[in-house]
């Protein structure tokens, strides 16, 4: 993706911090029929790889696990806060009226040949993984073991792995690094005025991620 320098993330924790905030990542993959694009809840382990192996299911019924071409890298994309910009928030914008809006935002893109998985205790790990992250915090978690042992085998007869070994991972975080320290408060503070919770998120990532180095 475009990488202008004062946007690149490029520590693994921070990149992999995102995609376990943000989990449902678009798979994006090329076959004999193009380009196929599912959305689609991922497991990342960390240490299974140098880069980390991202782990998830589809079902049965979609083809994408079918039609990929496995020499090809695959894509996922995890997409984290962001937050439309009004020029009405910069300085220029009394000035000179100079100013055009923008739109802020986080994101991974994550690239490594995938492979698909017919294996029962494989997806029985895996759902287990997602859920117990999701659950993790609740007053009474739910655990694939809460459900008969005969329901979950038929479930999982409905569904098929997709493993990728992360080769090459890119993080970018365009929030508002390339504007003043005047321009960067006013920001924080408009979206601070916003009643969503992501434009607060996003207010707190301009104003610890600062200028340009």
């Amino acid at each position: 993706m475009y990488q202008p320098p004062h946007f690149k993330e490029e520590r693994l924790d921070v990149q992999h911090a995102l995609i376990q905030a943000h989990p449902l990542g678009l798979l994006v993959t090329n076959g004999s029929s193009g380009l196929i694009a599912n959305p689609i809840p991922f497991a990342l382990d960390a240490s299974a790889s140098p880069l980390g192996t991202l782990r998830a299911h589809l079902s049965r019924a979609n083809q994408q696990w079918r039609d990929f071409d496995p020499a090809q890298e695959a894509l996922v994309v995890f997409q984290g806060v962001e937050s439309y910009i009004t020029p009405s928030w910069y300085e220029a914008k009394r000035e000179t009226g100079k100013v055009v809006p923008t739109w802020n935002y986080v994101i991974v893109q994550a690239y490594g040949r995938m492979r698909a998985i017919d294996d029962p205790e494989w997806l029985l790990r895996q759902i287990s993984d997602v859920t117990r992250h999701q659950e993790a915090g609740r007053p009474e978690p739910w655990s694939t073991a809460d459900a008969p042992a005969d329901f979950l085998a038929a479930q999982l007869k409905g569904i098929v792995g997709v493993e990728i070994e992360v080769t090459r991972i890119e993080g970018k975080w365009k929030v508002s690094q390339n504007r003043s320290d005047t321009d960067r408060q006013r920001v924080a503070a408009g979206l601070r005025d916003d009643a969503h919770e992501e434009a607060h998120a996003m207010a707190d990532l301009v104003e610890t991620r600062g200028a340009k180095s």
